[in-house]
């Protein structure tokens, strides 16, 4: 497992070597330069990768020069047609439109993203399309935000800010804006890998009783790390205090937490998703928590993103929703471009990327 500021350092360090160019760029040069393979990035992507794709002298990119807005997808047509590399984030479809608009010649993307449900894996197996992508790095940043998200759903830090600033704050009473602690309490983790450890990890000096997890099998090696407990999953909806989604979005998981799991949670369980909007069923999750089955929710990611202003979710006091952030550290951020610039490189150069999805 990296820490995301050693491997920033280390994905600095293993850069591409660079082209070594001296005295201007000379006909020659410019020839050659022309000859490179073409990349398309499509968004403004940290600096760090960004500055290895630069200085690597072994591509020649355009990128689509706004972290605002995300490329249009018309414009995304066009201008992938005929690159060899693709860099991508999570905003862009990769399909079989934009695949058969970029043509032969695209032989490797490389997604700024640890999940990769927006990437057509079959139209990409289909077209021996490599395919690199950025897990390991943001390890620690999503477990930060959340054990973050958890506490402030829990300890109700929102409603709390909102009472003293809007002058709800009378009074000492003794309920008011009573929360639920961690001490002594059962948390589970629905699907167990680097993420679910590195929360389990920060939330044990909380003094939590006991860790249980469900996934499609057990995971011992993992689970030994923290002392998890496997159990079903009808059990972990039962048993658990704060529950912490961390799986993948697959077609077995789509809405997965629903209301036959939201039914058998206890009603003052704090409920938590940083994985995929689509694991959970949003219409229950609303029903859940305004009638009180659960006490609280805590989401960073949602069907869709961003999530309309005026969903219902948002009119529940029970219920924080922030917007998709979990990676949203600098270190991590940089860590990810540099590593999808990295995948890159290698990939076009026919050799091992340092994160690459088997398909």
């Amino acid at each position: 497992m990296w820490c995301s500021r050693m491997a920033l350092r280390r994905l600095q360090w293993i850069a591409v070597t660079p082209l070594n160019i001296t005295g201007g760029l000379t006909s020659n040069v410019q020839r050659k330069m022309s000859t490179l393979p073409r990349v398309y990035v499509t968004r403004q992507i940290p600096p760090e990768g960004l500055k290895i794709l630069r200085e690597s002298g072994q591509v020649q990119f355009e990128l689509w020069d706004s972290d605002d807005v995300p490329v249009p997808r018309k414009e995304l047509l066009q201008k992938v047609k005929g690159v060899d590399g693709l860099v991508c984030v999570l905003t862009e479809k990769i399909d079989a439109e934009l695949l058969d608009a970029a043509g032969p010649n695209l032989k490797v993307l490389s997604t700024m993203s640890v999940g990769f449900d927006h990437l057509s894996l079959e139209e990409l197996k289909k077209r021996g399309i490599r395919v690199g992508y950025t897990p390991d790095v943001l390890t620690d940043a999503v477990a930060e935000l959340t054990v973050a998200l958890l506490l402030t759903t829990s300890r109700r830090l929102i409603e709390a800010t909102h009472e003293a600033k809007t002058g709800g704050w009378g009074t000492w009473r003794t309920l008011w804006l009573c929360g639920h602690e961690l001490a002594n309490s059962t948390v589970g983790i629905l699907g167990l890998g680097r993420i679910g450890v590195a929360i389990a990890e920060r939330l044990a000096p909380f003094k939590v009783k006991k860790f249980i997890y469900t996934d499609v099998a057990p995971r011992p090696e993992l689970a030994s790390i923290i002392n998890a407990e496997y159990v079903s999953f009808n059990e972990m909806a039962k048993q658990s205090d704060f529950l912490a989604v961390c799986c993948a979005l697959t077609p077995e998981t789509k809405e997965i937490c629903n209301k036959d799991l939201f039914s058998k949670m206890k009603n003052t369980s704090i409920f938590i998703n940083t994985s995929r909007g689509g694991v959970v069923n949003q219409e229950d999750l609303y029903e859940a928590l305004s009638t009180g089955q659960i006490a609280g929710a805590g989401l960073d990611v949602t069907v869709p993103e961003p999530l309309p202003t005026n969903h219902p979710l948002f009119t529940l006091k029970n219920c924080v929703i922030l917007p998709h952030i979990a990676s949203a550290s600098y270190t991590t951020r940089n860590a990810m471009s540099a590593l999808a610039a990295n995948n890159l490189l290698l990939g076009l150069r026919g050799e091992t990327m340092i994160k690459e999805l088997k398909l």
